[in-house]
């Protein structure tokens, strides 16, 4: 069940994000602004918008949701790879994204101040010389 949605939303969203399906979207949009002197811009002409487009968002929040979450697995297992490889890395922020909101904003607070002590160390370097060092 879990690969047969993770299918459907990864080609899901690959669709929704296209040019085209935009365009469509906002030709349907237009197409019922167009009819509204038709209906007499009736309370159900308002109707059929207003709940075609609430489900469809409410459809593609879980879509995009899965993709993103996926994505995001697959960064972190990327950047986890990166930082366990390199000999001097500091390995426990591979497991950064399960620390406290408390742990982390320590992790980060560590590093702006590395960051901004290398750059005061060094006046003169670049940032890319600085980043090396």
């Amino acid at each position: 069940m879990n690969d047969i949605f993770r299918k459907f939303a990864t080609a899901t969203s690959e669709i929704a994000g296209s040019a085209w399906v935009f365009f469509l979207a906002a030709l349907v949009i237009l197409a019922w602004a167009l009819t509204g002197p038709l209906f007499g811009f009736s309370d159900t002409w308002q109707l059929v918008i207003n709940t075609g487009t609430t489900i469809i968002t409410f459809l593609m929040v879980f879509l995009i949701q899965n993709t993103q979450n996926r994505d995001t697995r697959a960064v972190h297992a990327k950047l986890d790879e990166l930082i366990i490889s390199k000999e001097n890395a500091d390995n426990h922020l591979a497991l950064a994204e399960d620390m406290t909101d408390i742990e982390l904003k320590g992790v980060v607070d560590h590093y702006h101040r590395k960051g901004e002590e290398a750059a005061h160390d060094s006046p003169n370097k670049t940032r890319e010389e600085v980043q090396r060092a």
